[in-house]
């Protein structure tokens, strides 16, 4: 599946004078293609469904950096791991499309406050990712949340607060980028799912940065299943419902478990060969045709379906991206 170009949302739905519920959904079956508004999504489930949402929430975690030959970059602090080391990637000053490609092992750069990191290996198989350990008093996300602003690429190229970054869900630090397929809900469209009987239940998952640009594989992520959830989850198929995961995150983390509670490190890639078990349904933004993500669709809803999705969102202007349009996958 690929695409001459995409249409990508350089602002927030706000600044085009839209309600986040007031962005477009398409609604995609095998009966066929719904083309909608987001507010409307209630009435495609039905009593019985359940909605997972991730209750991850936003890090500002672009920060000004300087290489050792004063050149400057930003850094975008992806995950922290167990040993308090972090994930990260370069990127030129100016938001763009490609990072830095020339970070060696032992490179030190200088960050606000003093602050200072160092390269300590490259990640294999993923060149634009690198493990640091970084050099400060007090933890790295309080100097990010002094310092730093939210993760920006080149179709975005005016900078938002860190609240248009956020979903109504956000309750827990921890994502490097937005879990964007939840940015379109509002209390009025909670509201109605619960109205018609359908559940809203939350998992965490904190997200890496985006891998779109190379291809590459998701990173690995950190995720918790509350045994809650997992009951709901049981609960619901039992009966005959639907499960429908909002956004990628929440069905890798749903999938990782088999539906069972548990929490930790996913390296789970979801693709045709590797289908999804648990997820029934899911709701997503547009992603690039050649984006891991994608790949994640289609272990949900099948090649066939997602490729008449994507060229029905394409025919129809649909909107890429965090700040774009949305999709629900009904197969």
């Amino acid at each position: 599946m690929s695409f001459a170009t995409t249409n990508n949302a350089s602002v927030p739905p706000e600044v085009r004078g839209l309600a986040r519920d007031e962005v477009r959904l398409l609604v995609a079956t095998p009966s066929g293609l719904t083309d909608t508004l987001f507010r409307g999504l209630p009435s495609f489930l039905k009593a019985g469904d359940l909605v997972v949402v991730n209750t991850s929430a936003t890090l500002p975690a672009a920060l000004d950096g300087q290489r050792e030959d004063r050149s400057d970059v930003v850094v975008h602090f992806a995950t922290e791991l167990d040993d308090r080391t972090w994930i990260v990637e370069v990127r030129p000053p100016a938001p763009s499309f490609g990072p830095v490609a020339d970070i060696r092992v032992g490179e030190r750069i200088s960050l606000p406050a003093g602050a200072w990191l160092e390269v300590l290996e490259t990640r294999p198989g993923q060149v634009r990712l690198h493990r640091v350990s970084v050099a400060l008093e007090g933890p790295v996300t309080a100097l990010l949340e002094r310092r730093g602003r939210p993760i920006a690429y080149g179709y975005v190229p005016e900078r938002w607060p860190l609240a248009d970054y956020q979903t109504l869900f956000a309750v827990e630090p921890g994502s490097a980028e937005m879990p964007s397929a939840g940015r379109p809900f509002t209390p009025a469209v909670v509201t109605d799912l619960a109205r018609r009987g359908v559940l809203v239940t939350p998992i965490l998952l904190h997200t890496g940065v985006s891998s779109a640009e190379l291809g590459e594989p998701p990173s690995t992520e950190r995720f918790r299943v509350p045994a809650a959830t997992a009951s709901l989850v049981q609960h619901v198929k039992r009966q005959g419902g639907r499960v429908v995961a909002v956004g990628t995150t929440v069905t890798r983390a749903l999938e990782t478990t088999g539906g069972e509670a548990g929490s930790g490190w996913t390296d789970l890639v979801l693709t045709p060969e590797r289908p999804a078990r648990v997820v029934d349904g899911l709701i997503t933004g547009w992603h690039d045709p050649g984006a891991s993500h994608v790949k994640l669709l289609e272990s949900v809803a099948g090649p066939e379906l997602v490729a008449r999705a994507y060229a029905e969102a394409q025919a129809r202007g649909f909107l890429w991206h965090e700040f774009g349009d949305s999709c629900l996958l009904l197969p």
